[in-house]
């Protein structure tokens, strides 16, 4: 009997049903981070008359790398204790548990600043439970010859897209119109809403689903339960409650610029070493080897394409404040809609992109994978050169605004770069890593997104309004580096093309 003649397994547009209360769950758990995100920064540097932190602003934004930087590296163990101690269950829920409570503490820093910073340790630590067993979870929902499959995730990501739209036009006015707190409290609600539809309705559809369709694995009980890790996670929660007493209290004094750039120092060598260990311990052939190695350099790529497009929070974000004219019919445009244009175009043109990709397959034009990477690199080079240009016009005109047209259409190229490198940059891991450390590959290759928005974080502090003659040379580098980052690929893309191609032809005779 087909499976498909299961309603529950085709209620939502042919799809399983609790797709849809899913992609609803990651929909506002979205909107709540794409909704403080853009206000991060602009609180910080804020005076204290104007309710905010008034910190330097290359503090804030190495404070917004370092958020985010984290975020992507918790979800390493936070993978980890979902696959071996909590289930995907029990980590969904409590890592939605830890970000509402991390957004209560950033809307109540009105009393305090520590809990600024303390929400945004909680909202860390859920995303590292949270992120990674969404995806899973949808994931479960197919065997693994269904062909819905990947349709199945363009729904859900498109979620995301809808999520990162909507929740910096809504918070960025709530802020603009109530104050930063009413602005932080309206993510902290979206979060809320993502915490009861999964409670009341994503857990309810997937044990229906699993009591009558079936799911290849347990989602409740974790695929091997390791004896001890309570024990571990409790010691270590312990350790990170008292040192963040002892910064509270003022007893250990951080530098936020300098835990930066030591992070792209820790993270950078640390991932350098594994490689290294991989290479020559990992019992790996000459020819995985081989493959080891183009993946380093995709991994160096990567890492400097995610470093400039993460600037949309604190580099883009502080453009658009200081040297973006934003009055339309005597209205201020809030500065945070501005990070609301790239979600909004991954909306418009993915499948367009996507359509195109198509089409030249079938004329026999196809790009192949590391092209498409290049070309993703190229156009967040182009993207920069607009800024590059915009940045001139701005200091030409001794500090005058400029039109708002400059940030949109340099997010337009930003936006192609995305849709032409992230969705092959995991396909191009899965066909070089070698079986025995996939894995362990995949880990890696979301360190260089973490790696990415932290040297993000470092750069972006260097927009201020007393440095106006900088700002060339800043956006200039990025695209001096994406462009010679560009011609890299694209010399080493036929041994690669290669390498990928019998992988290709490996795969198919097992």
């Amino acid at each position: 009997m087909d499976k498909r003649t299961n309603p529950l397994d085709s209620s939502f547009f042919g799809h399983p049903k609790p797709l849809l209360s899913l992609s609803a769950t990651e929909l506002w758990e979205r909107f709540s981070y794409y909704g403080i995100r853009p206000l991060l920064v602009l609180f910080m540097i804020a005076a204290m008359n104007e309710g905010g932190l008034e910190l330097d602003r290359g503090t804030a934004s190495a404070v917004v790398g370092i958020f985010a930087g984290c975020l992507y590296l918790a979800a390493l163990p936070g993978g980890w204790l979902a696959d071996n101690w909590l289930g995907q269950k029990n980590a969904t829920l409590i890592g939605a548990l830890l970000i509402a409570l991390g957004h209560l503490s950033i809307g109540l820093s009105v009393f305090s600043s520590f809990m600024f910073f303390l929400g945004l340790v909680f909202i860390v630590l859920g995303t590292g439970l949270f992120k990674t067993c969404a995806s899973v979870m949808v994931g479960m929902l197919y065997k693994d010859n269904d062909t819905r499959r990947d349709s199945g995730f363009t729904i859900f990501y498109m979620g995301i897209n809808i999520g990162g739209f909507i929740a910096p036009l809504i918070c960025g006015l709530v802020q603009k119109e109530y104050g930063w707190h009413w602005g932080f409290g309206i993510g902290g609600i979206g979060m809320l809403i993502a915490l009861v539809i999964f409670y009341f309705k994503t857990i309810p559809d997937f044990n229906e689903f699993g009591d009558k369709v079936g799911l290849d694995q347990s989602w409740v009980r974790p695929i091997v339960q390791r004896k001890g890790v309570g024990i571990w996670v409790c010691i270590a929660l312990i350790l990170l409650a008292i040192f963040i007493v002892l910064c509270g209290t003022g007893v250990i004094a951080l530098n936020a610029v300098f835990i930066a750039k030591n992070m792209v120092v820790f993270v950078a060598g640390g991932s350098l070493l594994y490689f290294i260990y991989l290479l020559f311990f990992a019992g790996l052939n000459n020819y995985e080897k081989k493959n080891l190695i183009v993946f380093l350099i995709l991994f160096i790529a990567s890492s400097f394409f995610w470093s400039t497009f993460e600037q949309q929070p604190t580099s883009f974000n502080l453009f658009a404040k200081d040297y973006t004219d934003r009055i339309i019919f005597g209205w201020e445009i809030p500065v945070a809609w501005f990070q609301s244009i790239n979600s909004l175009f991954i909306i418009i043109f993915a499948p367009i992109v996507g359509a195109f990709w198509i089409f030249l397959s079938k004329r026999n034009l196809e790009c192949s994978s590391i092209t498409k990477f290049a070309l993703g690199v190229l156009f967040a080079g182009l993207s920069f050169g607009v800024m590059m240009i915009a940045s001139k016009i701005v200091l030409a005109s001794d500090g005058g605004l400029v039109s708002a047209s400059w940030i949109i259409i340099s997010l337009l190229f930003l936006t192609f770069g995305e849709l032409a490198l992230s969705p092959v940059g995991l396909s191009i891991m899965t066909q070089i890593a070698p079986n025995v450390i996939r894995g362990q590959v995949m880990g890696l290759w979301f360190v260089s997104i973490s790696l990415g928005n932290v040297v993000a974080g470092l750069i972006g502090g260097g927009v201020e309004a007393d440095k106006l003659e900088a700002l060339p040379e800043l956006f200039g580098n990025c695209v001096w580096m994406l462009f010679g980052m560009t011609v890299l690929l694209l010399i080493i893309r036929t041994p690669i093309n290669k390498m990928l191609e019998k992988n290709t032809h490996t795969e198919g005779k097992k």
